[in-house]
């Protein structure tokens, strides 16, 4: 007989998701991912000056608020015509990019690793390392004033979860300082975007910033400490973790998830923006290996098992956002996006699949390691690699711009600041967690319709019109799973690093509670 097994909420991740899985003999036989939070942008923008919405997508999240800041501009600025001078491209990448260096070392020591770290084994360390001690001592001071969260409550560990006290102290003591670099990262994007969380200086056009020496000297030595903790430490901890102790996972392909993969591309390398950091296309489960050229027509968003009025699928241009409580078969406020039909995978594992990034490819191939949970968090460390070193050459592009002798190089294009009558505009872009896309259209001078389209919208999306299961809940079927123990599960969505408070924005403007669930 099936065993249900519910996690609710599922922890470490950002907002509320639940997720409901069904075990055979202790294997998954069926999951399913609710996202249960129900909060509100799209419909808030509805009536609003569009160079407006700049700020409102910001307040989406807390984590990615820039990439959803910068991705509203553009879609302004495509609803324009207008273009964004080289200067103001290279501080848009700089403000993004900086957060993507918080949040990939985040994601893994303080989202995923304790799922894999036997926390406690650290009463066994029997070195005599200064700094080692001292994170001992502190671990089990904690101990025994019984408040170790967030290092438990936890899940039972397992054959997976590492045990060896040298280990398990080093992978702490970076735990810790990891909490001290992410801090500076999102220093660095506050030097340039005003302020963090949810920047200032993106505005329809460019930026409101003209930085001074100063502050870009500020930025470039945040940036070597930052780069340093990436390249020397958080990297070789991933890929050993993965060759090691989790090595098992991944040649499993624990997690493979659909198969299918998508990303836009994203962060311009040239003043035309032909030429990007990330690359965009598609790789189909059918044909594994073969990129197609992106065409954002073929885009559509389902909401067959969503909590939104019935409508087929269809374009986000043509979408709409209109709750329906009481519709029969429903499950989530997620919606279900699709490409061509099928259910992609968003995300840095998705990026370097499309990339056919070389090396991703080779430590996966070398180590026999197949695409899954672990392949996720390989990945992650491999674009963190390319982020640092396009930052270098963004800050010294932009330092070589505003430093040229009687040159004061444009910050925004002024001659777009009047909103279009009539219009629509689109942005494909990536954010650390995936493919973002913001869709909008433009009536007497204002919002008419905005639709997002996030990462986790794709990888967490519930069963569409063909019953097609999204992404994390293919990826959670065939999982082995004890379900008095169900760890397995939760380090599968989590390297996913879902966003629920992106995937579903609808509130009540006025607060009022709409209904209990």
């Amino acid at each position: 007989m099936a065993k249900r097994v519910v996690i609710d909420p599922v922890t470490r991740v950002e907002g509320h998701l639940r997720v409901e899985v069904e075990i055979e003999k202790g294997i998954v036989t069926n999951a399913w991912a609710q996202g249960t939070m129900f909060r509100g942008i799209e419909q808030i923008l509805q009536g609003r000056d569009p160079r407006d919405a700049v700020y409102i997508t910001e307040r989406i999240c807390g984590v990615c608020m820039a990439s959803h800041g910068w991705t509203s501009a553009m879609a302004v600025e495509d609803a324009h015509g207008a273009d964004v001078p080289r200067a103001a491209q290279l501080i848009r990448n700089l403000i993004a990019g900086s957060l993507w260096l918080h949040d990939h070392p985040l994601h893994f020591y303080h989202l995923s690793a304790l799922d894999y770290l036997d926390v406690l084994a650290v009463d066994h360390y029997k070195g005599n390392a200064p700094e080692l001690l001292a994170v001992k001592n502190k671990i089990l001071s904690l101990v025994k004033a019984g408040d170790t969260a967030p290092l438990t409550p936890r899940y039972q560990p397992d054959s997976y979860s590492v045990n060896d006290p040298e280990i398990v102290i080093t992978a702490l003591a970076h735990y810790l300082e990891a909490l001290k670099i992410q801090g500076k990262a999102k220093k660095m994007s506050a030097i340039l975007g005003g302020k963090q969380p949810h920047q200032s200086s993106i505005v329809v056009g460019g930026v409101t910033i003209y930085p001074r020496k100063e502050q870009l000297d500020a930025f470039r030595t945040l940036l070597n400490e930052v780069v340093s903790f990436a390249e020397l430490v958080y990297v070789p901890d991933v890929v050993s973790f993965c060759t090691g102790p989790l090595l098992g996972l991944g040649k499993a392909g624990v997690g493979a998830g659909s198969g299918s993969y998508i990303a836009y591309g994203g962060f311009p390398m040239d003043d035309s923006g032909t030429e990007t950091l990330f690359r965009g296309g598609f790789i189909s489960g059918k044909a594994p290996g073969v990129v197609e050229e992106l065409d954002m027509s073929k885009i559509t968003e389902s909401v067959a098992s969503a909590w939104y009025k019935e409508g087929e699928p269809a374009n986000p241009w043509d979408g709409d956002t209109v709750i329906d409580f009481d519709k029969k078969g429903a499950y989530s406020f997620i919606k279900s996006p699709r490409y061509k039909g099928e259910a992609a995978e968003v995300g840095p594992l998705a990026r370097m699949m499309v990339m056919q990034h070389s090396g991703l490819l080779d430590l996966m191939s070398r180590y026999g390691i197949k695409p899954g949970a672990v392949a996720r968090h390989l990945a992650r460390a491999q674009e963190t690699l390319l982020m640092t070193s396009s930052m270098y050459r963004w800050l010294n592009d932009l330092e070589e711009l505003l430093g040229r002798k009687g040159s004061r190089p444009a910050i925004h294009d002024s001659s777009h600041w009047e909103p279009p009558a009539q219009g629509q505009g689109v942005a494909l872009n990536e954010a650390p967690r995936g493919s973002l896309g913001h869709w909008l259209k433009i009536d007497n001078n204002v919002i008419s319709n905005y639709q997002m389209v996030v990462p986790t919208t794709w990888n967490s999306s519930p069963r569409d019109e063909k019953n097609m299961p999204g992404p994390v809940e293919q990826a959670l079927k065939g999982l082995p799973v004890d379900p008095d123990n169900p760890v397995n599960v939760v380090r599968v969505i989590r390297s996913f690093d879902p966003c629920l408070a992106c995937a579903v924005h609808l509130i009540d403007a006025d607060g009022e509670k709409i209904v209990r669930l």
